[in-house]
């Protein structure tokens, strides 16, 4: 399964695979508008009003997601630079003003402890055979970005890793990687709906192989940096092809409409079930 490669983004619309970097790739270069797997996912966990702010009110990168980069980057050889900061407090004017100025230059700054942290991840994952073989350098490419038009939405998602095979690999960072905080986990992040978003994006632009199995390298981000590799069940598979259809439906109705509305009138609130249950 393969597809060329674009090194550019485009200028006149033309759906395909792109290698581009993140900020282009998160600043949306589709000129009308196109909706993402985490836009999809925040406007059926909320409302559209609140995903149209958060789209149009984009927030800096968090220490946490600083902190999953810079493992995607060392275990993906991919992504921005990795920048040690080395000062135990970040507090005087000077050590400010150099992490701003590695933020500015689209690097990441860590402090020493935190580079040993992401260094230390990306070792154990390398002691994990599945995780290895899944992402066996030279068997596929980093961070590419996909762009594919869905009955006139257009649509975007970001591959960790796409294998040369037609295989789909997310690596994600967990608190915990034990069954049932995954699948706590699984629920709060909408991971099925990012896995059936990307086989789409795969499907529609003839890059993946829907028979080759999406799969998830999770790794715990405390020692000993724990690996579990899964996928989502037939029944995960289908609450999250769902819910893409309901965003997508919700998000060319409100674009058509230019309405974005918030949440639905509530003139009574219940309280909740296992309350009830009490005094029942």
């Amino acid at each position: 399964m393969t597809a060329a490669v674009k090194a550019q983004a485009p200028t006149e619309v033309e759906p395909g695979l792109y290698d581009i970097d993140a900020e282009l790739y998160h600043s949306d270069p589709i000129p009308s508008g196109s909706l993402s797997s985490s836009g999809a996912r925040k406007l059926v966990a909320e409302c559209p009003a609140k995903f149209k702010h958060w789209l149009d009110n984009p927030q800096p990168q968090s220490k946490a997601l600083e902190l999953g980069t810079a493992a995607h980057k060392l275990v993906l050889d991919d992504g921005p630079a990795l920048v040690l900061v080395d000062a135990e407090k970040w507090n005087t004017n000077a050590i400010k003003a150099e992490v701003a100025a590695i933020r500015a230059g689209g690097g990441i700054p860590l402090k020493r402890h935190e580079l040993e942290q992401v260094e230390a991840m990306a070792a154990a994952l390398r002691n994990d055979p599945e995780a290895v073989r899944l992402l066996e350098p030279g068997s596929g490419v980093a961070e590419q970005s996909a762009f594919w038009e869905d009955n006139g939405v257009w649509r975007r998602a970001r591959f960790d890793w796409l294998r040369n095979d037609g295989q789909i690999v997310d690596y994600k960072t967990a608190r915990s990687c034990k069954r049932e905080d995954l699948e706590k986990a699984f629920h709060e992040h909408g991971y099925a709906q990012q896995q059936e978003w990307y086989i789409d994006a795969g499907v529609a632009l003839d890059v993946a192989d829907p028979e080759q199995p999406f799969q998830f390298v999770l790794q715990e981000k405390d020692p000993p940096y724990l690996v579990v590799v899964t996928t989502c069940d037939p029944m995960a598979r289908g609450i999250g092809r769902h819910l893409n259809e309901v965003a997508l439906n919700t998000y060319a109705i409100c674009r058509e409409s230019g309405e974005w509305p918030g949440y639905l009138p509530n003139p009574m609130t219940a309280l909740p079930t296992w309350v009830e249950r009490q005094y029942a």
